[in-house]
């Protein structure tokens, strides 16, 4: 029983360590951002990275949400013959939940697995302890322009799949299952509001700082192995996304 509580308690303190450096590690990495020199050149590198080149699995998965939600909710809103509100329904959910976390989830898998394997493979190749050795910050040249480039790219990406999904319900809507075009555009126009968009906007900035903040972290204090940094990308992902689902239960219930 003794040597249970034992580990138990020595499995707490290794977790609240780790969240502890967590923490100053993100400090740390806004902290180089704000000290010259301004690294511009590998922001808009991290930036297209994580913004343009996610651009087409966000595009792809937006339009079949959109085109999902639009199947199911016409056949939930005919029983209550309703079925002009099925824009309000497909804008709202789109807005509201599905567009911030979906694109944030297909960021993390395809640019967040990425820069914990690259940063994981610098540090394994000692490529860090290179720049450190050059007087060059790691945090300043690495992991600033990456926290940047998480917390434009993702809202960014966020509007284009909230547009996108909007679109694929429509014409999944109107051109398919006749409901009326002037009915979906309406509804769509009453129902969404400043707050609904706010809460959104705010929910992507939140994730995309998730995103590039726990996957730098696990590339960096990657174990000095292969098998350290297949388990550091692994662990970026999972984490990221449970992170991304507890943060959009938060954030809803705070902006309600």
């Amino acid at each position: 029983m003794t040597n249970m509580i034992e580990r138990l308690g020595a499995q707490a303190i290794v977790r609240v360590r780790d969240m502890g450096r967590m923490l100053l590690f993100m400090l740390s990495a806004f902290a180089w951002l704000a000290r010259p020199p301004l690294r511009f050149h590998q922001i808009m590198k991290q930036l297209h990275f994580v913004g343009y080149r996610s651009t087409f699995v966000v595009v792809l998965t937006a339009g079949f949400t959109g085109m999902v939600l639009a199947l199911q909710g016409y056949y939930s809103l005919r029983k209550f013959g309703s079925e002009g509100l099925l824009g309000a329904a497909v804008a709202l959910s789109m807005i509201r939940e599905l567009g911030p976390v979906l694109a944030a989830l297909m960021v993390t898998a395809r640019a967040g697995s990425a820069m914990t394997a690259e940063i994981g493979i610098m540090r394994i190749t000692e490529q860090i302890d290179a720049l450190d050795t050059m007087s060059i910050n790691p945090l300043q040249y690495l992991i600033a322009p990456k926290f940047v480039a998480g917390v434009l790219g993702v809202p960014l990406l966020v509007a284009i799949f909230d547009v996108v999904g909007i679109y694929g319900g429509s014409l999944v809507g109107v051109d398919l299952l006749g409901v009326s075009e002037g009915a979906y555009w309406n509804s769509v126009q009453s129902a969404v509001e400043w707050k609904d968009v706010y809460g959104g906007i705010l929910k992507s900035l939140s994730f995309g700082l998730i995103v590039s903040w726990v996957c730098c972290y696990k590339g960096f204090y990657t174990r000095q192995s292969a098998e350290g940094l297949g388990s550091a990308t692994t662990e970026a992902v999972v984490l990221s996304s449970v992170l991304i689902l507890v943060g959009d239960y938060i954030l809803t219930s705070l902006l309600l």
